[in-house]
C-alpha cells in the first residue's frame, strides 16, 4: 500500500473540466445491504420525501450516463443495469466491484451512493464531481467521517485497485478496499452524509 499525503478539502460547486464542460459520469447504486441492524429491513424500499430509497438515490443519480443498481432486480423509473456482489450478498465492496465490471467500457467518472444515504441530492453530486480534481482518485462527502459510499471516483482509479483474493471480497470493508486511493474531502451540508443504519435512525424518515 502506498503511502499518500493528507488530501485537501474541496468546496467548489462546478462540477466540469477547467473551461467549465461537463463531465461523462456513471453512477452506481449499492442496494444490497441485508439492513441486518433494522431487523432485515429492505432499506431501498423505505420510503422518504413521497419516494422510496431506491428512487431518492436514481433522482440524485439522474445526470449519470449509465446507472449500474447493485441488488435485487426490481422495477425502477429509470433506465438502468443491474449487477449482483460476488459472493451475492458479500456486502459494499464486493458490490462496488461488482459495478466496476459492468462499467469496463464505461465513462471515466464513477459516483457511487449506497441506497440509506437518504439526503444526498443532485447538487451533493455535482459537489462531489467538483472535488474531482487532477491531483485525486476521488472525491467523498465528509461530515467528520468520509463517506465512501457518497463519493465520486476516477473509474482508472477503481479498476487499478488490487483485486481481493478468490472468496475474500466476502465482508471486505470498502475503507479497506479503497485505502490505495487518494480521496479529497467534500464537506458535507445539514445532514446529508447521514445514512440509515439502526432503528433509530428511522425515525429520520417521514415515511
Amino acid at each position: 500500500m502506498r503511502s499518500v499525503p493528507a488530501p485537501p478539502a474541496v468546496s467548489s460547486d462546478v462540477a466540469g473540466e477547467p473551461g467549465g464542460a461537463p463531465r461523462a459520469w456513471a453512477g452506481v447504486l449499492l442496494t444490497g445491504g441485508r439492513g441486518r441492524r433494522l431487523g432485515g429491513v429492505d432499506k431501498a424500499a423505505l420510503r422518504h420525501g413521497g419516494l422510496s430509497l431506491l428512487e431518492r438515490g436514481l433522482t440524485a443519480l439522474a445526470g449519470a450516463e449509465r446507472t449500474v443498481v447493485v441488488g435485487p432486480r426490481t422495477a425502477t423509473s429509470r433506465p438502468v443495469e443491474f449487477a449482483v456482489e460476488k459472493p451475492a450478498g458479500g456486502g459494499p465492496a464486493a458490490g462496488l466491484l461488482a459495478a466496476v465490471d459492468v462499467l469496463a467500457d464505461g465513462p471515466p467518472l464513477v459516483v457511487v451512493l449506497a441506497v440509506d444515504m437518504a439526503w444526498v441530492e443532485a447538487a451533493t453530486v455535482a459537489r462531489l464531481l467538483a472535488g474531482l480534481t487532477p491531483e485525486v482518485d476521488g472525491a467523498a462527502l465528509d461530515d467528520g467521517r468520509r463517506q465512501p459510499l457518497a463519493a465520486a471516483y476516477r473509474l482508472s482509479s477503481l479498476r487499478s485497485l488490487p483485486a481481493p483474493a478468490q472468496g475474500s471480497a466476502q465482508g471486505l470493508s470498502v475503507h479497506r478496499l479503497l485505502a490505495p486511493l487518494r480521496l479529497a474531502r467534500v464537506p458535507a451540508r445539514a445532514g446529508e452524509a447521514h445514512d440509515i443504519d439502526t432503528p433509530d435512525d428511522l425515525h429520520l424518515l417521514d415515511g
